[in-house]
């Protein structure tokens, strides 16, 4: 399949498939992708939990209207930071200059370029882009599925809270503000398996100035 092919595939699957289940391997070659995910400034300012554990699935899902949260063989957490600090800055031009194999003063200039932008901001401002920068890795994550021929579904409908306390996220100083479920498409029970995709058409939907 080429991308157009891969695209008109997917959609958001409402029933999987509970007997299949995606190997290692390719769920870490979409880990890989959504790492390679284009990210402001490099900081990568969100972590992903891969989640297999039905028990914490079920849990999740009794606050959700999205079964595939308990039904999917895997979920896809992404956490952004809730807020930046002086740190994680720091750590992350270290990491620079190690895999660059140059020294962290020619990194100098950059580093207090994002002191100043990042850490005079208030810890809302910060999350607030942080989560953005996640949204950009679950397009890359659903692309990468795609390409594999994995089913995904992006979700927000989840009790956010109830999963930062299963997972203590806030004691690694994030936020979750995404899922994103994995497996195979169940096609006798799913109504939309079998649908058309429909998108508006492009020359109502791209406008093009010369």
């Amino acid at each position: 399949m080429d991308l157009l092919e891969v695209l008109n595939w997917r959609y958001a699957v409402k029933k999987y498939n509970k007997d299949l289940v995606v190997n290692n391997e390719k769920l870490q070659e979409i880990i890989q992708a959504i790492s390679l995910s284009a990210s402001s400034t490099g900081l990568q300012p969100y972590r992903v939990f891969l989640i297999n554990n039905s028990e914490i699935k079920q849990e999740l899902a009794k606050s959700s209207f999205n079964s595939q949260i308990a039904e999917a063989p895997h979920l896809l957490v992404f956490a952004a930071f809730d807020s930046i600090s002086k740190e994680q800055i720091g750590a992350m031009i270290r990491l620079m200059a190690t895999e660059r194999n140059i020294p962290e003063e020619q990194l100098a200039d950059y580093k207090n370029a994002l002191e100043a932008t990042l850490l005079t901001r208030s810890n809302e401002e910060n999350f607030n882009w942080s989560a953005k920068q996640a949204y950009i890795a679950l397009g890359t994550a659903m692309i990468a599925a795609a390409n594999l021929h994995i089913d995904a579904t992006p979700m927000e409908g989840f009790d956010p809270a109830k999963l930062d306390e299963l997972l203590q996220l806030k004691k690694k100083g994030l936020k979750s503000v995404l899922l994103l479920s994995l497996g195979y498409r169940d096609e006798e029970n799913d109504f939309l398996a079998k649908q058309k995709k429909v998108r508006l058409p492009i020359e109502e939907f791209v406008t093009e100035i010369h």
